[in-house]
């Protein structure tokens, strides 16, 4: 029962959660916010362009029913005719779709931001299962769909029923208007049943998107287990992260033995420590530290410099200053001078060497 209850989702996702999802085309998105921009923005063009959409279609018309003379219907004059008619409707169309195409762009781009998924698209075999089909098109999430397209079309419909039985008296006074007042009364009706029908279409998106943005929650959420094996991932397997520091600490000692046949002496503490001095005045601003160790190192230091006679000088309180104090590489500090000094003209001393 244990184990259950630790499997069960019950953190929010975390920000690299998050990001896989994304890259898996997996986000918050509702499809009435799209579908409400477009309507709107759609209408809107009508409205804007419409004396020019009028005009168009009114030359299109003039030229289709109106003839100077009697034409031959041969192949060129119908694709004269085709070409004609394909201009006129792409010049009325254009503004429409570019204003659409835009805004469905936008509500997206506004929802998810810039994001390109390759696998949402990807074919996946499991896709073609028919056992797995058939269960997701009787899943809880293919009800919940169903139910709120049924009552989408329910409060449309409400919506635009209430529109035109509002204005349905006005219906019985229409025979004693002219052509274009009657055009301009069916008009009217229609755009305000556009608008009544948006006004509650986004008050439908708005609730469709904060479902789906809970929903989306809560198909993300982890278990304590993924967000421990997500951090151990982030921050590497302990036994190969030992394992790397291991190799990096035998190469650094590795590179640093390599440097002790260059020294001019080893102190030591005598058995604990062993510290390689060099000091070069024409490179050199003061002595420096080419490689300390203390235990097992330091005996392969003492190793390497006894192959390659170098002077081993005992000095207790130096060798542990200078292991304390000075890194690898890093020059002899000020207050040292003097030990330091004095053991290397001993060293030069017994060389033969001076200083």
């Amino acid at each position: 029962m244990a184990q259950d209850s630790f499997q069960e989702k019950t953190e929010k996702a975390t920000p690299k959660k998050r990001e896989k999802s994304r890259e898996e085309g997996q986000v918050a998105k509702s499809m009435e916010l799209p579908s409400v921009l477009v309507v709107l923005t759609g209408v809107s063009t009508l409205v804007v362009f419409g004396g020019f959409f009028y005009e168009h279609l009114l030359d299109l018309m003039r030229s289709g029913f109106f003839f100077t003379s009697v034409m031959e219907w041969d192949l060129p004059a119908c694709l004269s005719i085709l070409h004609r008619c394909y201009r006129y409707f792409f010049m009325i169309l254009a503004p429409v779709l570019a204003v659409v195409f835009i805004a469905g762009l936008a509500a997206n781009f506004c929802q998810v931001g810039f994001a390109v998924s390759w696998k949402a698209i990807a074919p996946r075999p499991d896709k073609l299962d028919a056992v797995k089909g058939f269960g997701r098109l009787f899943s809880l999430k293919s009800l919940a769909e169903l139910i709120k397209s049924v009552l989408k079309i329910l409060i449309i419909g409400l919506t635009a029923w209430y529109v035109i039985h509002s204005r349905m008296l006005e219906v019985f006074t229409l025979y004693d208007l002219t052509v274009s007042q009657i055009l301009a009364y069916i008009l009217k009706t229609i755009f305000q049943m556009f608008l009544w029908t948006l006004l509650v279409m986004a008050a439908v998106a708005a609730v469709d998107y904060g479902f789906q943005k809970w929903q989306f929650e809560k198909q993300i959420m982890m278990t304590r287990q993924e967000i421990k094996e997500e951090f151990k991932e982030a921050e590497g397997d302990p036994q190969i992260k030992s394992r790397i520091r291991s190799i990096q600490l035998q190469a650094a000692r590795k590179r640093m033995m390599q440097q002790v046949p260059e020294a001019d002496v080893i102190v030591t503490n005598p058995t604990h420590l062993a510290l390689a001095i060099r000091y070069d005045p024409l490179q050199m601003a003061a002595p420096k530290v080419l490689a300390k160790g203390a235990g097992r190192v330091a005996e392969k230091i003492k190793e390497t410099a006894s192959r390659h006679r170098i002077p081993i000088v005992e000095n207790k309180e130096l060798a542990r200053n200078l292991y304390k104090l000075v890194d690898i590489g890093e020059e002899v500090p000020t207050d040292l001078y003097r030990a330091v000094a004095e053991l290397l003209a001993y060293v030069y001393k017994l060389k033969g060497r001076g200083l």
